[in-house]
């Protein structure tokens, strides 16, 4: 009985993890953060930068796994302010990475509390996309339904260890790159990024429209 318990567990959180991981995959507008961050500051701040999105990512699967139906309705009410919020920091984002300089002379490393700030920030931006409040209500909902009573907590382990895969992945590997990539070609890199943000968020706020 316990070893079929355990079995069960480990299969649901061998499904969320694959979740996590592929809802993480895609490059969008934490992808490009982490990835810039990571040219500009090393692996350390492009990890910080994706781990903030994998316990946003975690938050929501554990909202659809337990099934909160009271926040699940608030969350949808609530949702144009958060589209708006987030396309506005996305528009910010942008602006200030199209202004920064770039320079390969010294590479320097983020101090600690930048990194919990990248950490922060992308939490709350992950939060304030409503895409990533549909997907993990709908998937890990589905999931929940058939699953055992303590598996919740296989599903939001699962998703933030494969979201957080993938994030130590894409830093490890843009990091080992960075050396190679000078002055120039980070500067085109900065400024194109700084555009496909200034998108992103003007595509969020445009959702707004009626």
């Amino acid at each position: 009985m316990i070893s079929s318990a355990w079995s069960a567990w480990w299969v649901l959180f061998g499904q969320s993890l694959l979740i996590g991981l592929s809802i993480a995959a895609p490059v969008g507008q934490i992808g490009l953060l982490a990835i810039q961050r990571t040219l500009d500051h090393g692996r350390a701040a492009g990890l910080a930068t994706g781990l903030g999105a994998a316990f946003a990512d975690a938050l929501y699967g554990a909202i659809g796994a337990f099934g909160v139906s009271g926040l699940i309705a608030w969350l949808m009410r609530v949702k144009p302010w958060l589209s708006l919020f987030g396309g506005l920091f996305l528009l910010g984002l942008a602006w200030r990475i199209a202004r920064r300089q770039a320079s390969r002379a010294a590479l320097p490393a983020p101090p600690a509390g930048s990194l919990l700030g990248y950490l922060s920030g992308t939490f709350v931006l992950t939060l304030s996309n409503p895409s990533t409040i549909l997907s993990f209500i709908a998937v890990f909902g589905a999931l929940a339904g058939g699953a055992r009573s303590a598996s919740p907590w296989a599903m939001v382990a699962g998703v933030l260890a494969g979201s957080s895969l993938w994030w130590m992945l894409l830093s490890a590997t843009v990091n080992r790159l960075r050396r190679r990539v000078d002055a120039g070609w980070l500067r085109g890199i900065n400024l194109g990024s700084a555009a496909l943000l200034a998108g992103l968020g003007l595509w969020q706020l445009g959702q707004l429209l009626p």
